[in-house]
């Protein structure tokens, strides 16, 4: 067996699923580890090294995706008969085609590029294992019955209330009836769309703004404008001058920690949306995934206007992990009984087990710690990422030492964005250009970074040739 040696805690360069790529890697190119040799297997090396299984089964994976290592059934993880070194290996992977619908799904199931700059999650190796496998255990103790049925239409009502309590604290008040749980946010916002708006209508999304609901409102034959989106909200003057001329039925917009940017809404700039809404009749669809891995005190719109006109969407996606997919959608009664209707037609109901795993993790698996520790990831993660990018010169939109993302603009022309991003898919590098987040697919120098994926020293170095 190979010596590794993790850095581990703060300040380290680069995540642990990243050294130990390395550490393989290296072993492999100098023939410390010759073509055939076995390596331990995903729980031995966890125990050996004291990581998460989940670090070693995506360390792994990168090592397979690079061509070192090939993965067989029954007999585990084996060096690769011709690979002499990585940069021998690389050229023998071949990089997907860079197209909407690769980004939209097929990203989902092709997990062979390395390196994830561009992705919307967090790594697996920052998972609540204990927590899920906790849940888990419980819920293999549940009598199959109770499994058995579709479930309610609103869905698993232990963990509404565990919601309710939740929004309680954000000063929301919300009964059971108010909250209806979905697979996801991102069907949450699509319900809402099928329910309250019409082909035809006029609707307003941040720009950049989330690319998924962009899509969303496009199938739905919606017409959409963008109003730019500020580090601390919109740029009221712009909205005015739509509302005014396009009279929209929704304005969509992500609070905190605001997916490209990483922005969050300042007191003032929700107070301004508020006022425009309402005395436009406008519904405002707040998206606020991100809120737990945010500092408190930032403004939450639908407390602030009451459920009026305000339809709430979160999800669990951001904090636990997005396999599990569970959202939820917060409005009047009313609205909640059509969105249900909505939500039974085009699918019937969501999965009560996955529900219900949820809600073991939230109430007994340490939920709280683990997601003060990823705080304090992502603040150490952010630190290196800007100090990366300022030394290559790059402009950085907004500093938030939270959440997931950054958005920096590239020292290039608009045009060369989509090159860009073709020649680093080449280097097994994924980013995420701007004109993905932006309503009209314009051209953007801007790219979204995930901060806990862009901590590799390969990104970088592709980077400053670009710079």
């Amino acid at each position: 067996m190979i010596e590794l040696n993790l850095a581990r805690g703060r300040g380290r360069a680069s995540t642990l699923v990243e050294q130990l790529v390395r550490a393989f890697a290296e072993a492999i190119e100098t023939q410390a580890l010759r073509a055939g040799a076995v390596l331990p297997s995903v729980r031995q090396l966890a125990q050996q090294q004291d990581l998460s299984t989940f670090t070693v089964t995506e360390a792994y994976g990168r090592l397979v995706s690079m061509g070192l290592v090939v993965a067989r059934r029954g007999s585990g993880y084996r060096v690769a008969a011709r690979a002499a070194s990585p940069r021998a290996a690389m050229p023998a992977w071949q990089p997907p085609s860079l197209t909407a619908t690769w980004l939209l799904s097929d990203v989902y199931a092709d997990r062979s590029v390395p390196i994830k700059a561009g992705c919307g999650t967090l790594p697996n190796e920052w998972i609540n294992e204990s927590g899920l496998h906790h849940a888990l255990r419980a819920l293999a103790r549940v009598p199959a019955a109770r499994l058995a049925d579709y479930g309610h239409p609103y869905g698993f009502a232990p963990l509404r209330e565990r919601i309710v309590e939740q929004l309680d604290r954000l000063g929301m008040p919300a009964e059971l009836e108010n909250v209806l749980l979905t697979q996801g946010a991102t069907q949450a916002l699509d319900l809402v769309v099928r329910t309250l708006l019409r082909p035809g209508d006029a609707v307003v999304v941040e720009d950049p703004g989330y690319c998924n609901l962009l899509q969303i409102l496009k199938l739905a034959g919606l017409h959409v404008y963008g109003v730019p989106r500020t580090p601390t909200g919109l740029d009221v003057e712009a909205l005015e001058r739509i509302v005014e001329s396009h009279r929209p039925r929704a304005i969509f917009v992500n609070t905190v920690l605001q997916n490209p940017t990483g922005a969050s809404f300042g007191m003032a700039s929700a107070f301004r949306l508020v006022q425009i809404a309402e005395r436009a009749g406008i519904w405002i669809v707040e998206d606020d995934v991100s809120r737990e891995l945010a500092p408190s005190g930032v403004p939450l719109i639908a407390a602030m206007e009451g459920l009026e006109r305000a339809v709430y969407v979160s999800g669990f996606s951001k904090t636990i992990t997005p396999g599990l997919r569970c959202g939820y959608v917060v409005g009047q009664r009313d609205v909640l009984r059509e969105l249900a209707r909505t939500k039974m037609a085009v699918g019937l109901t969501s999965s009560e087990t996955i529900e219900r795993i949820v809600d073991k993790v939230i109430v007994e698996g340490r939920y709280a710690r683990h997601v003060e520790r990823v705080d304090e990831r992502l603040k150490e993660a952010h630190a290196i990422v800007e100090a990366r990018l300022d030394e290559l010169g790059f402009e950085v939109f907004h500093r938030p030492r939270a959440g997931l993302f950054l958005w920096a603009r590239l020292p290039i022309d608009a045009e060369r964005a989509a090159q860009v991003a073709t020649a680093a898919l080449a280097d097994g590098i994924w980013l995420a250009p701007g004109s993905y987040f932006r309503p009209d697919d314009a051209p953007s120098a801007w790219f979204r970074f995930n901060v806990p994926h862009s901590t590799d020293d390969a990104l970088w170095h592709f980077m400053q040739r670009i710079a």
